[in-house]
């Protein structure tokens, strides 16, 4: 097989299994977490205010990663940045909005949600193996999602890709949305991308403490994971919920 081909059908297979790439650095990182948690040289110290300020910027870039993916969404046209798994899909080329500065804004939005939990872990290593097996994961995701978007929207779709960089944002290219944003629509689809960011924030804590007999716990992650929690219930309610009908 060439390797174009190679590339893209590994693409496709990645894109539909993508889902699972997390759980291998959830697994390894809590093992890394434990062992930090036990670090008693710890270069930020362990319960101190440096400490607890470095896990709140933790949050923050992940929480930076869950806006994205939200105002994506959010503005993003009907049948267009799915969560769809089986095959590609696309109506159209979203082309305003973020999508005027950066061709892939979810797995950027992924990649700082992802970034945020792997540096609350603080192993510079394991931040450098993160990345790199990021990138090289979706590298080729993105070559297979390109690649049907060429086939399918053929100029329309180059003359757009030739302005907009692939992964790292050129602010200067900026366009106001095209569409009014969706609200409804973004918090359906991210629904889960928050409650699962926020549980391994509190998880991690919660362990950490416990594993070392500290329970000096955060509750900021754990007040934040109880209202993820509890607006994926209301949510997934309002959007499995069906109209009655009137005899």
């Amino acid at each position: 097989m060439a390797l174009q081909e190679d590339m893209r059908s590994n693409g496709n297979w990645l894109f539909k299994y993508r889902s699972y790439l997390p759980l291998f650095i959830i697994v390894i990182g809590l093992g890394l977490y434990i062992l930090k948690e036990f670090n008693e040289e710890f270069i930020f110290g362990q319960e101190t205010l440096a400490e607890q300020l470095y896990n709140y910027f933790c949050l923050l870039v992940g929480l930076s990663g869950l806006f994205i993916r939200l105002h994506v969404v959010g503005y993003a046209a009907e049948n267009t940045s799915g969560k769809n798994t089986a095959e590609q899909k696309a109506d159209e080329v979203n082309s305003t909005g973020i999508y005027s500065i950066v061709r892939h804004p979810l797995y950027l939005g992924n990649f700082l949600m992802w970034l945020g939990a792997t540096l609350l872990i603080a192993n510079i290593w394991f931040v450098l193996v993160f990345c790199l097996v990021y990138w090289v994961y979706y590298e080729r995701i993105m070559y297979a999602e390109e690649a049907y978007l060429r086939d399918k929207f053929g100029d329309k779709y180059l003359n757009w890709a030739n302005s907009v960089p692939t992964f790292f944002p050129r602010l200067k290219n900026y366009k106001k949305p095209s569409l009014p944003f969706n609200f409804m629509k973004a918090i359906k689809s991210e629904k889960n991308s928050f409650a699962a960011f926020t549980l391994i924030f509190c998880l991690f804590d919660i362990i950490g403490q416990v594993a070392t007999g500290r329970y000096n716990f955060n509750y900021v992650f754990i007040g934040l994971s109880v209202f993820s929690l509890v607006a994926y219930i209301i949510i997934k309610n309002i959007k499995s919920r069906k109209p009655q009908v009137s005899i």
